[in-house]
């Protein structure tokens, strides 16, 4: 999420080169922060509205998210370096892996997953050598990245408490970009990663560790009533996932050339840009969640 500057970014007013008058508030990322901000709660109220009103309709916002995710990521490819992905295995393919989560579980999204990767490598065949490693493996990283990672935010919600782990797993992952951005604005001097995303400081990373810990203490002991040390454990997990898939996306967008993966989303750009720290933090969260509760 690194539109949400979350480890160090801070607002300030974007200057217009031809007026010299303030055109409107943004981040030090170059975001809409009110925008950003408007747009992030109302994502919270409908996955949490889905949450109270039937859980797996969670599964249904997974799996758009991921689809629109994926056009995305594949654009942005074709866009930016001629990289033509398979989109209808990876997409077709993707909701397989997302769905046989609800119903078969971990070996159902492995055995979909594999089942897609061979769909991606027979489906280019017909346009011959040229680029076919390069094609066929742009489509497996984006079945890998985001529908793979994505069915483990699915399975989250499968278990009797699942509304609660899908809480745990989000407010972790808000909490760690929230703090981080905070302590950033405040304190942020040396940068965590300049060469991939210069406005991350080491600041802003203590102030995610500072949250992760106190959301990951709460709701795995409130809602779903493990250790506290278990919750800790899961608050520093999840900070480290978060941020490692914060710069992962920012590395992709810089060997792209791109700053943000779409525009779908006002202040925050395209669905990729918001699921980038949520993907791999899925994985882990089911991980953890599984063997602590």
């Amino acid at each position: 999420m690194e539109s949400s500057g979350a480890l160090g970014d801070s607002p300030e007013f974007a200057q217009s080169e031809a007026t010299g008058k303030a055109t409107k508030k943004t981040s030090r990322a170059g975001r809409n922060l009110p925008m950003a901000i408007a747009v992030g709660l109302s994502l919270g109220v409908v996955i949490v509205g889905s949450l109270l009103l039937w859980r797996y309709s969670f599964i249904i916002i997974i799996a758009l998210a991921i689809a629109v995710g994926t056009v995305e990521l594949t654009r942005a490819f074709e866009k930016a370096t001629g990289i033509k992905a398979s989109l209808v295995p990876v997409l077709l393919g993707g909701q397989a892996v997302i769905w046989s989560a609800w119903i078969w579980g971990l070996p159902g999204v492995l055995v979909s997953f594999v089942l897609t990767v061979v769909a991606c490598l027979l489906w280019r065949i017909p346009a011959g050598s040229s680029g076919y490693l390069r094609d066929v493996s742009a489509s497996i990283f984006s079945v890998g990245y985001l529908p793979l990672f994505g069915a483990f935010a699915a399975m989250l919600v499968l278990p009797n408490d699942g509304a609660g782990r899908v809480l745990a797993f989000l407010i972790g992952v808000t909490a760690s970009d929230t703090g981080g951005y905070a302590a950033g604005v405040l304190k942020g001097k040396h940068p965590m990663a300049p060469t991939i995303s210069p406005k991350k400081t080491w600041e802003g990373f203590a102030g995610s560790v500072i949250a992760g810990l106190i959301a990951g203490s709460l709701t795995l002991t409130l809602l779903l009533h493990a250790d506290i040390w278990q919750g800790m454990v899961f608050g520093v997990a999840i900070v480290l996932t978060a941020t490692a898939g914060d710069l992962i996306e920012s590395l992709i967008k810089r060997d792209l050339g791109i700053k943000d993966m779409g525009d779908l989303l006002p202040g925050h750009g395209g669905i990729m840009d918001r699921l980038d720290s949520l993907l791999p933090s899925a994985v882990v969260s089911w991980l953890l969640l599984s063997i602590f509760v």
